[in-house]
């Protein structure tokens, strides 16, 4: 235990010094160090096996052994690459048990999680489960799918009033997302599977061709795939405070560390991690030696009532929290920032809104500024006094609707 610690402590000093680097550099520096090169594994190696009598070996058989009493040196070093093989299988196999995240708990199997909404059948076999209100689909002028963020579920969909849902005609449909709650987990889950998860739930629920879409935090960053993935099935966009990838190419250094610098100390390391170390993502999030993410951890306001919340982790964090910092802070194949209009021609008009508030702690403002500049094609509304959670604030899920439906006018 004392050698992990050792590792453990070397790896946060340097992830600490990679975040003062720019943009470029910290895609490139690593925080972690050969533990083997600093730590005491040499003087062990070199170190007699315990319990060797060396003087009865000596009279045992003389003709091992040299004037002095001592085994030969091949013997030593035999000895020796025997206890750093061991020491090292010993480190592997602990370090491997630290790492390894356990299975998800799939819901409605034996030791799973029960099966209490509706749920709907993909063609790879996964299941959504989800939630519908307003005016009934059949009756609807306007269906819109909303899509909840980071450690959410179904049940935070953009509060609406019952008032504006019949004036306008609204069919409002949330679900949970893979890993969240009562939806199966997707292990192979991708920024592109996700756009083409939503796009199936629509079809199964009999949604018709085209219907709106608004996503919220982690939400709001799978908006740019479905743009980018299924623009011919979207009728209207509106992005709420979306989460940012740092490493999409396109924004300039001085954005880059701008941003960065907003966020909190272990939320930069947890990103950090994410993106450059997936595989540890699991580890770094559960140890107990440093903070990990502050909003894994809880620390801001959820919107999940309490008696909710323990259903959105039901099936293990692994594959609906770390899965989605993952693949929303992870290596991409395009940028946003590079994307054209990809309603550009086409016969009917489509907008998207793109909302984040100044005072935004957990995603920093400066990266949706930026795109906002860069995608001349995206209306955007910059909030000067508000914070992440501006979407649950009195009048603003009404306001934020009648503008998807409606325009600014």
């Amino acid at each position: 235990m004392l050698r992990l610690s050792l590792m453990v402590i070397d790896c946060d000093f340097g992830l600490n010094a990679a975040l003062d680097f720019d943009k470029a550099q910290a895609a490139e520096a690593s925080p972690f160090r050969s533990v083997a090169a600093a730590g005491p594994w040499t003087q062990l190696a070199h170190q007699p096996m315990a319990g060797t009598d060396v003087a009865g070996s000596a009279r045992g058989s003389d003709a091992a052994l040299g004037k002095t009493g001592e085994p030969p040196a091949a013997a030593r070093s035999g000895a020796a690459k025997k206890v750093t093989l061991a020491l090292l299988a010993s480190f592997s196999a602990l370090l491997y048990s630290q790492i390894q995240p356990p299975p998800s708990k799939i819901p409605g199997t034996p030791g799973g999680p029960p099966v209490t909404a509706p749920r709907t059948r993909l063609k790879d076999g996964r299941h959504l489960a989800y939630l519908e209100s307003g005016v009934p689909k059949e009756k609807a002028k306007y269906k819109i799918i909303f899509v909840h963020g980071f450690d959410c579920c179904r049940y935070d969909v953009l509060n609406v009033s019952q008032g504006l849902l019949e004036e306008l005609g609204i069919y409002l449909l949330s679900f949970d997302r893979p890993g969240y709650a009562e939806s199966d987990a997707h292990p192979a889950r991708t920024e592109k599977s996700v756009a083409l998860d939503i796009a199936e739930l629509a079809d199964n629920l009999q949604l018709g061709p085209k219907f709106h879409l608004i996503g919220f935090s982690m939400g709001g960053e799978i908006m740019w795939s479905c743009l980018k993935y299924i623009p011919h099935r979207l009728a209207g966009v509106a992005i709420l405070a979306p989460v940012g990838n740092y490493w999409w190419s396109g924004f300039p250094p001085d954005v880059f560390k701008e941003a960065w610098r907003v966020q909190f100390p272990q939320d930069q390391r947890a990103v950090w991690v994410a993106h450059h170390l997936p595989w540890l993502t699991h580890w770094w999030n559960t140890q107990k030696l440093f903070r990990g993410s502050s909003v894994k951890d809880g620390d801001p306001a959820m919107l999940s009532k309490e008696d909710r919340l323990k259903q959105v982790r039901q099936q293990g964090e692994h594959d609906s929290l770390h899965r989605d910092m993952m693949v929303g802070f992870g290596k991409w194949d395009w940028s946003p920032l590079e994307m054209e209009n990809p309603f550009a021609g086409g016969q009917d008009e489509v907008k998207v809104y793109l909302w984040h508030g100044v005072e935004d702690l957990y995603v920093p403002v400066q990266l949706s500024r930026y795109i906002s500049e860069r995608l001349p094609w995206v209306i955007y509304h910059e909030l000067p006094t508000a914070g992440h959670l501006f979407p649950v604030a009195d009048g603003m899920p009404d306001a934020i609707v009648r503008s998807l439906l409606l325009g600014d006018e």
